[in-house]
């Protein structure tokens, strides 16, 4: 009886050994500091973002001059000059809003250009964290940074730096 007692713990110890999955985490945030090309494309998109938001606020400041501007000279106009003073500003308020819209909208130029210069960049993270977990027989590998809750991660764990390796960097030297 002993010995089938034992049998089946020995047995159930090495099916549970053999079915074990190895977890592992990155921190994504960590990766793309190092990544010359990733910091570079945030300071163009940053450049971009300041340039089109200085037009924006140039477009409102004129809007904002011809109000004011309407406003003093209200008395001394005809209604017919009112109304056409009234949609130049209407017309300038729209195409200023239209112009935000296009540069900062979800679908604008702002995301369309995030989204060419970073998807290269994600993309080869991607492959080399496939690699790493494929050379380390790693079954899941999360993202420290991402929407997955990782209330505690043993740093034994990170392969973060494995990952800036294969990407053919040194984990130690942040891109500036």
């Amino acid at each position: 009886m002993k010995k089938i007692i034992l049998v089946a713990i020995l047995t159930f110890t090495a099916f549970a050994g053999a079915y074990a999955q190895r977890f592992a985490y990155v921190d994504s945030e960590y990766i793309l500091k190092h990544m010359p090309e990733y910091a570079s494309s945030q300071k163009q998109l940053a450049a971009l973002s300041d340039q089109w938001q200085k037009e924006v606020d140039g477009k409102f400041q004129e809007i904002d001059r011809l109000y004011k501007a309407y406003q003093a000279d209200q008395i001394l106009m005809t209604p017919d000059m009112k109304k056409r003073r009234e949609a130049e500003i209407v017309d300038k308020e729209k195409a200023a809003k239209d112009f935000q819209r296009q540069k900062f909208g979800p679908d604008g130029e702002l995301s369309q250009r995030s989204t060419a210069l970073v998807k290269p960049i994600q993309d080869r993270v991607s492959k080399a964290v496939q690699a790493v977990a494929e050379s380390n027989d790693i079954d899941m590998m999360f993202d420290k940074n991402s929407e997955v809750i990782m209330l505690y991660a043993n740093p034994r764990f990170d392969r973060s730096a494995d990952v800036i390796t294969k990407l053919g960097l040194k984990p130690g030297v942040l891109a500036k």
